[in-house]
């Protein structure tokens, strides 16, 4: 039986060379909804979880269903959508964000992000 080495090893990178990556924030008509942080698979994914109204059928790119217009940033497909797309559009099912993004889809309904905070608690922070 033959058996495999591997051999790991280790290369210092100074942390000015170091590449970081912000994950994305994706906005609904400029409201942010949530950071796309890789917990889900999909942009679409990550929608319904915060409650956004979006069709959608296929879930894989074939049908589009879910067509999006995009206001501002991009999106990388994990699956070649089979769907003709223009510039600004987008099929949340099989993509995820490259940028902030900011998408052309009602808020009605969906969590956002942002803090609440009544007169009362603003006051006692201004004192």
């Amino acid at each position: 039986m033959k058996t495999s080495s591997l051999t790991l090893t280790f290369k210092a990178v100074s942390f000015s060379q170091a590449s970081f990556k912000k994950a994305p924030i994706v906005s609904l008509q400029g409201q942010p909804v949530l950071l796309f942080n890789q917990q889900h698979l999909t942009l679409l994914e990550a929608l319904e979880q915060k409650k956004v109204s979006t069709f959608s059928e296929c879930r894989n790119g074939f049908c589009g269903q879910c067509k999006t217009k995009i206001i501002s940033g991009s999106v990388s497909y994990i699956t070649e959508p089979l769907v003709t797309l223009e510039a600004d559009e987008c099929l949340p099912c099989c993509c995820v964000p490259d940028t902030d993004i900011d998408l052309d889809l009602s808020v009605d309904g969906a969590e956002l992000v942002g803090r609440a905070i009544n007169t009362k608690q603003a006051q006692t922070c201004n004192t």
